[in-house]
């Protein structure tokens, strides 16, 4: 079973370091080092600035790749338009268990990202900068940083600088969770998509970016765009922060040149000579297969090319000797726990998707394939935020990737393979905490009952899936795709409902024995099939 990876891993470069540069003198850069390490940096213009990204083709670090000078000129544009001083958000939240690359910037060069937003925030006037973190270490060393520069949040500063901690959670990355919770409110989407560089931080125009985009700009503004552009590829220049895990020898962050060859960064972090296949991008990403390996490069354009995507820069291989639908299944299962729990298709869709793909493997057949294409299908564009895109482009990368695998389970026997869980997740199955729908509701903790199917009374009504979406769905055929299913602990009562009224008398609830936990008072009762069932009324 694969650990989780610490804040800090082991940190190497490919060719000369930018970003990382002085990380082989000490572990942080406090400010003295820093500037001995990189310079002084004279302040720039707002549009000098946006040109200097745009002849650099810089794009947003983070996974969604906006280019930043489009960015930096629309929040200009806004705050003039309005008369209103726009504000400036470094978001340093990196929630998914295989990303690092930012954590690694901000434990160890803080005051690079704080070089590239305080150049934004004095080209664009802004008065208020805001560091969001999830992290107690980058928590840490952000407001270390800020304390070295003598920035603050005082009213009477020129500049109120401070930091925003917010749970770690996958939904707390996203642009708007981050600026709800520095209004004052929950760290999850606000439920309607609106934009930053028009609408954000106390309704005034926001530029908010990732980490590295900001470190990324601080390294360019120094050194110019010329020499910026001697390094990696002509149309996406510079290096990129990659994490690389897995099943890898030495998991590790890596600064490298665009246009190195993806397989050269495996081999250096020990990863298979012929990987079965490469998780590009991370949990919201896409996997490609080992020929696909060797014909890819660092890049944007060239992973989205062969079928891959950089995202948040997480690369992830995986043996031949693992099931790798068991692999995505874990996968699928804690972006489903990841959920907000505000929109129908993420909060019902996910867990229904990882259900599905589940079914798979314990042999549910085409019906269970035809189930998990229809729930992707169904829960893309359709939420608060970008988390169902990315699970459901997950989902669907597994089943395009593996169809040989997917054949062994769908249609004969499996592919005999165990599931080795080298893709790290968050140690002892981390629950959701912080926000609604976390850990922190005793609703939402664990299951209680267990619901089954009795196929040899069920006559696919249907019924149960209208009562109870949360655990069933109908297959193509019409009957539900589970047989058996733990039941949240919110969704008790639709279960006990689904079993009085099923037609059949096809369901039943269990007390589920693996509970963790003395028995609640609040349990259900046990129910049976045959006359205790009617006894309680329908």
């Amino acid at each position: 079973m694969n650990e989780a990876l610490p804040d800090v891993p082991e940190v190497r470069v490919v060719g000369l370091p930018q970003l990382t540069s002085g990380f082989d003198l000490v572990d942080r850069l406090d400010l003295p080092m820093h500037l001995k390490v990189h310079g002084p940096l004279e302040p720039m213009g707002g549009e000098q600035l946006a040109q200097l990204a745009e002849r650099i083709n810089l794009k947003g670090r983070g996974g969604a790749g906006f280019p930043f000078h489009k960015k930096l000129r629309s929040v200009a544009e806004s705050a003039i338009k309005r008369g209103i001083r726009p504000v400036v958000v470094v978001n340093g939240s990196e929630d998914e268990p295989a990303c690092r690359k930012d954590t690694v910037l901000i434990n160890r060069a803080p005051h690079l990202i704080l070089d590239g937003a305080l150049l934004c925030a004095e080209a664009l006037g802004a008065r208020t900068l805001v560091v969001g973190v999830t992290r107690e270490s980058t928590q840490r060393s952000m407001e270390a940083a800020l304390a070295e520069r003598g920035l603050n949040n005082g009213r009477r500063s020129a500049l109120r600088a401070r930091v925003q901690r917010n749970p770690v959670r996958m939904v707390t990355g996203a642009a708007a969770s981050l600026i709800r919770s520095i209004d004052g409110g929950p760290a999850v989407p606000p439920g309607r998509k609106v934009s930053a560089s028009q609408t954000g931080v106390g309704g005034a125009p926001t530029l908010l970016s990732n980490a590295e985009t900001f470190a990324q700009l601080a390294i360019a503004a120094r050194i110019g765009p010329e020499r910026y552009g001697n390094t990696g590829l002509y149309d996406e220049p510079g290096t990129v922060m990659l994490t690389v895990s897995g099943a890898v020898a030495r998991p590790m962050v890596i600064e490298v040149p665009t246009g190195v060859p993806l397989r050269y960064v495996l081999q250096l972090a020990g990863a298979p000579p012929v990987p079965q296949g490469v998780l590009t991008g991370g949990y919201h990403g896409k996997w490609i297969d080992a020929a696909t390996v060797n014909e890819a490069i660092v890049s944007r354009n060239s992973l989205d090319a062969v079928g891959g995507a950089l995202g948040a820069g997480a690369i992830l291989p995986i043996t031949q000797d693992t099931c790798p639908l068991g692999e995505s299944l874990r996968v699928a299962q804690w972006l489903a726990e990841e959920s907000a729990g505000q929109c129908g298709p993420c909060y019902l869709g996910l867990p229904a998707a990882a259900r599905g793909l589940e079914d798979i493997l314990n042999g549910g057949g085409p019906a269970a394939l035809e189930a998990v294409k229809q729930v992707a299908k169904n829960v893309k564009r359709r939420g608060a935020c970008s988390h169902p895109d990315g699970s459901a482009m997950f989902l669907e990368s597994t089943i395009k990737a593996f169809t040989d695998d997917l054949a062994a389970h769908v249609l004969g026997n499996g592919c005999g393979r165990p599931v080795e869980g080298v893709l790290p997740l968050f140690e002892g199955g981390r629950a959701p905490t912080g926000i609604p729908g976390g850990a922190e509701s005793e609703e939402n903790g664990p299951s209680r009952q267990k619901i089954y199917v009795d196929w040899t009374l069920c006559r696919g009504h249907g019924l149960c899936a209208d009562i109870l979406p949360e655990v069933f769905q109908l297959g193509a055929d019409g009957f539900p795709t589970v047989a058996q299913a733990q039941v949240p602990r919110y969704a008790e009562a639709k279960a006990l409902r689904a079993v009085r009224r099923c037609p059949a008398l096809a369901l039943r609830l269990e007390e589920d024995t693996r509970s963790q936990g003395a028995p609640s008072s609040r349990n259900l009762p046990v129910l049976s099939q045959g006359r205790g069932r009617r006894a309680l009324g329908r």
